[in-house]
């Protein structure tokens, strides 16, 4: 009976980690230096994600504590699923860009990207 209860409840939640939001940023630079126009596009199950809010902060992942922005709202863009948002940095270089999601989805995303004078482009780990 155990089993046939975690088995039970093991496919229940594959649909639901499925369905996770995703999150991918387009920024552009702006002509104030380290401020940047950013485009968040967020889906869920491949179908645009709208309707939520969107809190948007970064840190940098080099500098512990020492680089950090202070988190902004983001306002829904032209399309379902887009948002909008300013990004004051205080450098360029690398950051991870934390998305706070609340309403009728609520998740923490985190996008790491690499700024630099011409925009942004995603992270590369070293292996």
């Amino acid at each position: 009976m155990r089993v046939l209860a975690f088995l039970l409840l093991g496919c229940l939640a594959l649909p639901a980690l499925a369905q996770r939001p995703e999150a991918a940023l387009e920024c552009r630079p702006t002509p104030t230096d380290f401020i940047f126009d950013c485009t968040i596009h967020l889906s869920r199950g491949g179908k645009p994600l709208s309707g939520v809010e969107v809190t948007v902060g970064a840190d940098m992942p080099s500098m512990p504590m020492a680089h950090n922005v202070k988190p902004a709202q983001a306002r829904p863009g032209d399309r379902p699923g887009d948002y909008r948002v300013m990004l004051d940095l205080e450098m360029l270089g690398d950051w991870t860009v934390k998305l706070r999601l609340a309403g009728p989805v609520r998740d923490l995303l985190r996008v790491d990207l690499n700024f630099d004078e011409k925009g942004t482009r995603p992270v590369r780990r070293r292996r």
